[in-house]
């Protein structure tokens, strides 16, 4: 299985391929250049790998909650890239990212939405090395976290080093440690990316949609249009 991935939600862009569990990744923290770095580093991986896109099952992107840009962006990506190339996709949760990336059996991932709010996901570990979604995200006051049972619990992401202070005293005495500076990756999208697509969850490249957790967004579309012509413009010569 050969599941190609990028996650531009956050100030980091990263990409990776990952070849029956054998991960390669570009990673850069780069906050405003998310739409000139991701695709050259999916295209150096592949060159890398002497692959081409004709030869990947499928393209797994962070698909949000997330920076309303950094998520339009990957999403104009994956459907460029995909529309060009005949892929399917594969949208995955960028807090269940987050929290793939740390090691943690228990994460409470937490994204710092701006307007005094976070992005929150809480995740447990299971069997077989993914987390997985207990309850459901939410974008959320830092104090008015859903309750948690249990410690030991891992406070990931940049929600924490924001509103660390709220945060645990919402959970206290349930947090152990906390990661404020952990950030998704593009080699935890594609983990969770090939489960998905073992289980049947790939969809067309239409259906690469964003996910903001926000019912309000205001964000012009001229960005997500310039990156997805650009991508099929690009790679449509695999196709």
């Amino acid at each position: 299985m050969i599941i190609l991935a990028l996650e531009t939600a956050t100030e980091a862009c990263s990409a990776a391929l990952n070849i029956d569990g054998e991960i390669c990744e570009r990673f850069e923290i780069a906050p405003r250049g998310h739409s000139a770095l991701i695709l050259p580093m999916l295209e150096s991986l592949l060159a890398e790998a002497d692959i081409s896109l004709q030869q990947v099952d499928a393209l797994a992107f962070g698909r949000g909650p997330g920076a309303f840009t950094g998520v339009r962006i990957g999403v104009g990506v994956a459907q460029g890239v995909a529309f060009g190339a005949d892929l399917p996709v594969l949208p995955i949760s960028t807090l269940a990212a987050l929290a793939q990336a740390t090691d943690a059996a228990r994460v409470l991932a937490a994204i710092d939405a701006r307007m005094d709010e976070v992005y929150w996901g809480r995740y447990r570990r299971g069997e077989s090395g993914l987390v997985r979604l207990q309850g459901e995200e939410c974008v959320v006051a830092p104090a008015a976290t859903p309750a948690v049972s249990g410690e030991d619990w891992l406070g990931a992401g940049s929600g924490w080093g924001v509103y660390g202070d709220s945060l645990c005293a919402r959970h206290a005495g349930q947090v152990s440690v906390q990661a404020p500076k952990a950030l998704p990756r593009a080699a935890a999208v594609s983990q969770l990316g090939a489960a998905a697509f073992a289980a049947g969850e790939a969809v067309s490249a239409e259906q690469a949609l964003p996910v903001y957790l926000r019912d309000k967004v205001t964000w012009k579309r001229s960005e997500e249009r310039r990156v997805g012509k650009e991508c099929r413009s690009r790679w449509s010569p695999y196709h």
